[in-house]
């Protein structure tokens, strides 16, 4: 059978339309822009993990050369903390409170990198000089840093008030339907391992301008992220502004992961040092800062046990999950354990869950969404407990899935969680897998690697990931005046090429070349409301819009 290749649309051979800037150094990032009298700032960040601090004395740095600002703590007592507002219902039914991120830390830090003072200067180097000029006195107290001992006794308390370093606890499933399975089961398998914490390093570390626009009376924000509208949101809540008088925009990006769709503190410090001096003010995160500071992943203690019967099919998942929030609670760090333990049963008919979530406060960075946020930990966690069972019963890897994947005829699907499957084919998408990856041959492979002292191996995984989210995310066309057409959406490319992929769509439709369909995004000017970029929502919903 012969197949045309399309001249315009999905499928048809194309250059991407974002490669040509990018790798001729045309791209064009925040730190790459400067508007005229251009300042700069810079963020003192406490050394300490754990500590009451007092500054004695600012004014050498407010001294020094080219310094025009020096802001603490007690400046900013006119913004409001960053909040979460994901906070889901616990077992009884209440919200647990949260520990909100400070804008300048006020009279304690609680983790290496939390923030103390702003200074702005002519020079990034200048402010940094002045910042090693002001006096602090900390008195450091010993420190949280474990999530596995977190809840132990001895552990010191992040925040004392509390009476514990428990921050949440979630509850999913039955758990007398599960202990019911449980006591029935011919074979339990156990796992218990560590889901490690992860820093995202994406290419192009964080940076924002602020500038008061005398003419328009407002101010413009210039900083990556994964979606202007949710950032302008968050920053008019906290200074208690009208969103007319802010606009965000959003250039090029050079990778966002999740870490750079939250607004952090350097974000409403330069809106206020503009503000203040009535001159452009520019933070440029360097590559440690992003290490201490920005949003980091993962960080479960987890343990997870299977009831099966005698034929190996599963009965009943019970998991004991312990989620690291850090030393507070972020943007939507409260709802990345839930979403992720309502994936807990995967592609398998499993008739009964007790899943328990227990968040804890550490002297750490917080913890927030990071690539799948929450969903990857769950599908790891549960192939890792169904590879332990094949072991445990002398099956297959594969067998044992086999065996317990939920069935065609059994489509809809309603998990223990509530999710809803239509379709799927589940063993038939194994069995390809594994004639792709000459599964049966491996035995042969590995013979070979041997005789020549290498090591091979080879391993399976199945998951479903719940993506794209409910709702929908407009996009809107305006045909000009040459015959071009320009397409403007509310996600955000962080590199994954949507210029390229919503060409493509509108390509297809209007038969017309993606050289002559140009995509904007990244500015609260151009659409009154976006979603930004998260959850693989983008082409799923942005691609059927266009």
């Amino acid at each position: 059978m012969t197949v045309a290749t399309p001249k315009f649309g999905m499928g048809a051979s194309v250059l991407r339309l974002e490669d040509a800037a990018f790798i001729t150094g045309r791209g064009r990032y925040t730190d790459d822009i400067a508007p005229e009298n251009l300042l700069h700032g810079y963020v003192l960040r406490s050394p300490v993990a754990s500590a009451a601090f007092r500054i004695t004395s600012t004014e050498a740095a407010r001294a020094a050369p080219g310094v025009h600002l020096v802001l603490t703590g007690a400046d900013l007592g006119h913004i409001k903390d960053l909040a979460s507002g994901v906070m889901q219902k616990q077992p009884d039914g209440t919200r647990a409170p949260t520990r909100d991120i400070p804008v300048l830390c006020r009279d304690r830090v609680r983790y290496v990198g939390d923030a103390v003072a702003f200074i702005v200067a002519d020079s990034r180097a200048l402010a940094q000089d002045a910042a090693e000029l002001i006096e602090v006195d900390y008195d450091a107290d010993e420190a949280a840093a474990s999530t596995a001992t977190a809840l132990d006794p001895e552990t010191p308390l992040v925040w004392p008030e509390l009476g514990s370093n428990r921050a949440f606890r979630y509850q999913l499933g039955d758990p007398a339907k599960a202990d019911a399975a449980f006591a029935k089961a011919e074979r339990v398998t156990r796992v218990d391992f560590v889901n490690n914490r992860l820093v995202c390093n994406y290419m192009e570390p964080r940076a924002a301008i602020a500038e008061w626009k005398e003419d328009e009376q407002r101010f413009v924000l210039t900083t990556g992220t994964q979606g202007v509208h949710g950032v302008r949101k968050i920053l008019c809540d906290i200074f208690g502004m009208d969103p007319s008088r802010l606009r965000v925009v959003t250039p090029d990006v050079g990778g966002g992961f999740g870490p750079k769709s939250f607004v952090y503190r350097e974000y409403p410090l330069v809106i206020e040092a503009a503000k203040r001096l009535k001159r452009p003010v520019k933070w440029t995160g360097d590559r440690t800062e992003h290490f201490l500071t920005d949003a980091q992943g993962r960080d479960n203690v987890v343990s997870a046990e299977m009831a099966m019967d005698a034929n190996g099919r599963f009965l009943a998942l019970r998991v004991r999950l312990t989620a690291n929030m850090g030393a507070y609670i972020s943007q939507f760090g409260p709802y990345i354990p839930y979403v992720g333990a309502t994936m807990s049963t995967g592609v398998y008919d499993i008739a009964a869950l007790d899943v328990a979530v227990t968040a804890v406060y550490t002297n750490t960075c917080p913890v927030d969404a990071y690539r799948g946020a929450g969903r990857p930990e769950a599908a790891f966690l549960l192939e890792k407990l169904v590879d332990a069972c094949a072991r445990d019963l002398g099956l297959g890897v594969e067998e044992i899935r086999r065996r317990n994947f939920i069935r065609p005829e059994q489509f809809p699907y309603r998990t223990q969680t509530g999710r809803l499957y239509d379709t799927g084919e589940f063993d038939g998408h194994l069995t390809r897998a594994l004639e792709k990856a000459g599964w049966t041959d491996f035995e042969t492979r590995l013979a070979a690697s041997k005789a020549e002292g290498k090591i091979r191996g080879i391993g399976l995984a199945t998951y479903i990931e719940a993506c794209a989210f409910a709702g929908s995310e407009p996009a809107f066309l305006r045909l000009e005046a040459d015959g071009s057409v320009t397409m403007r959406i509310g996600t955000q490319s962080n590199g994954q090429g949507h210029a390229t992929a919503y060409a493509q769509f509108v390509s297809e439709k209007l038969n017309l070349d993606i050289a002559r369909i140009r995509v904007e995004q990244g500015d609260t000017d151009q659409l009154k409301s976006g979603g930004g970029t998260g959850g693989s929502r983008s082409i799923p919903l942005g691609g059927v819009s266009a």
